[in-house]
């Protein structure tokens, strides 16, 4: 594994990463796609000393991979649909995440309450097994609760025909910030990415594919970056790629919508979720406490086509109140829902008439006849075991040196030497102590933007300059969580961000007053009581 890097690019500023992209420089692996499977490609191919470049045509992590029920899990549902093998997988990659990531992912204990008297024991063994597949990486044992024990776990759960409970542990992490600190690490190894560069097209000699077309979206520019592999990890967006490589392939992605409503923490004070693992239509629901909220989900609903910003459908959203309010003592109303997201999952087709709850979360690989390799399903906390995969297959289809992957046991970007014991541990892990020196500097740098939303003057300007950020969504929505975590009321700190940016970027008045009301008109698609953020 070659060593980290020092300053240039792993200082991960754009303007750095982007002069590399256009140098004209050949590089081993270029990866179309900035969310957790593309990131984590990059990571796997610059630790094992390949010369990769990544671009994202929007903002890293900005789909899907920004909008899960920030879980890092090996899936109760797939042992109930006896998918061991899928479990066995994730749950070693969870307990791998939580030793190399401890600043992003933490144990969260889970209450599944019981309201039939077969529940307990048929929940128990299932849990008991559950622990059993994670063997060593596993987290603290499951077991059973009394009705007392689980109010105690559990104060707002509803008492009505309460028997009691089982309570299992299974890990939590912030989706954006871990996307963010794969980015770096990436860098920290040589690794070149940009966000907001599109994809206009794929570049081929003699049939086999070379490289891309490329349009930075921030100045308007095009390039052309040549590599001997390059790798479709778009998505939901696969098959547009797929297509523009060969008109005729056929569709391989299903998309499937999962939302998710956004509460007070009132409605969830202590510190285990809930997990209901079999609701009326057999789905799996989750509330959630994250960030001093609580995050309520999920649907799968499945869509015809893949969108950027998927709006809640009216059923989805009905559904999610109903069975927060079946589940919780205190009946949430829609003015209590301070933001709902949508997010879209990229499910393998398999045959037809499946509902997409059915369809299997394993990825698959796939290598076009001129070389193109995508890379799609699969999820969040199985991220690694993907890009090891698909690096596997890179380095066969480019011809390139065979290469051990090593990011097994690879600490993520801003991982503390302590683990989650040490100083100051938090989303930023150890790039807080520079955010802190930053804050040092005056008084206004340390104190918050707006009384909503616990964001610094010193974060924003890390965001921009060490970041990538490059708008006020980018750094609302990924970078800090305000827009999920309260979209109305984070509309107040677009003004102050703007002009934060536009300082450090060199950008004018329009620009700031572009950004605030781009900003305002997406924070409507986010508030549960605006006519915008739903789908009739």
């Amino acid at each position: 594994m070659p060593e980290p890097v020092r300053g240039g690019l792993a200082r991960f500023r754009r303007e750095d990463h982007v002069a590399a992209l256009r140098s004209g420089d050949q590089f081993d692996i270029l990866i179309v796609g900035g969310g957790a499977t593309g990131l984590g490609a990059a990571v796997d191919a610059a630790t094992r000393g390949h010369r990769v470049a990544l671009i994202e045509a929007a903002d890293f992590a900005q789909g899907t991979s920004s909008r899960s029920t920030k879980l890092v899990h090996g899936g109760v549902r797939y042992l109930q649909q006896g998918n061991v093998s899928l479990v066995l997988e994730a749950l070693r990659e969870r307990g791998r995440l939580a030793r190399n990531a401890p600043h992003l992912v933490r144990d969260l204990p889970f209450v599944i309450p019981n309201y039939e008297w077969w529940e307990g024991p048929f929940y128990g063994i299932g849990m008991k097994v559950y622990d059993g597949l994670a063997g060593k990486l596993g987290l603290a044992p499951s077991r059973w609760l009394n009705r007392e024990q689980t109010r105690a776990r559990i104060p707002t759960i509803e008492m009505t025909g309460l028997n009691g409970g089982v309570i299992y542990h299974d890990g939590q992490f912030d989706d954006a910030r871990l996307a963010i600190h794969l980015a770096r690490t990436a860098a920290d190894y040589g690794g070149v990415l940009a966000n907001h560069c599109h994809c206009l097209g794929l570049i081929k000699e003699q049939g086999e594919v070379c490289g891309a077309e490329v349009r930075d979206e921030e100045d308007g520019h095009e390039f052309t970056i040549r590599a001997q592999v390059v790798i479709n990890a778009t998505g939901v967006f696969a098959d547009q790629l797929r297509r523009v490589d060969d008109a005729s392939a056929p569709e391989l992605v299903t998309v499937s919508q999962g939302i998710h409503l956004v509460l007070p923490k009132r409605f969830l004070p202590g510190d285990a979720a809930i997990m209901v693992p079999k609701t009326r239509d057999g789905r799996v629901l989750f509330a959630v406490p994250w960030h001093d909220r609580v995050v309520v989900g999920t649907t799968d609903t499945a869509r015809n086509v893949p969108e950027l910003e998927p709006r809640a459908l009216a059923e989805e959203r009905d559904f999610v109140m109903s069975h927060a309010q079946e589940y919780l003592d205190d009946d949430p109303t829609d003015s209590d829902v301070l933001s709902v997201f949508a997010g879209l999952r990229p499910l393998v087709k398999s045959g037809e008439g499946h509902a997409t709850a059915a369809l299997s979360r394993d990825h698959q690989i796939l290598v076009s006849e001129s070389g193109l390799i995508t890379v799609t399903g699969g999820k969040w906390t199985t991220y690694r075991k993907m890009a090891e995969d698909v690096i596997d297959h890179a380095e066969m289809v480019g011809a390139l040196p065979d290469r051990t992957c090593v990011t097994v046991n690879l600490p993520v970007h801003g991982s503390p030497p302590g683990g989650r014991d040490a100083e100051a541990i938090d989303v930023y892990g150890t790039d807080r102590l520079q955010i802190q020196d930053m804050e040092s500097v005056g008084e206004d740098k340390r104190s918050s933007l707006t009384s909503v939303v616990n964001l610094t003057p010193a974060e924003v300007t890390w965001h921009v300059r060490h970041e990538m950020a490059c708008r006020v969504e980018d750094v609302l929505s990924r970078r800090h969580r305000a827009l999920l975590l309260d979209a109305r009321g984070s509309r107040a700190t677009a003004a102050p961000v703007a002009e934060l940016m536009a300082r450090e970027l060199g950008h004018d008045r329009e620009w700031v007053q572009r950004e605030i009301s781009s900003y305002h008109e997406l924070s409507r698609r986010y508030d549960y009581t605006d006519p915008e953020s739903r789908v009739t």
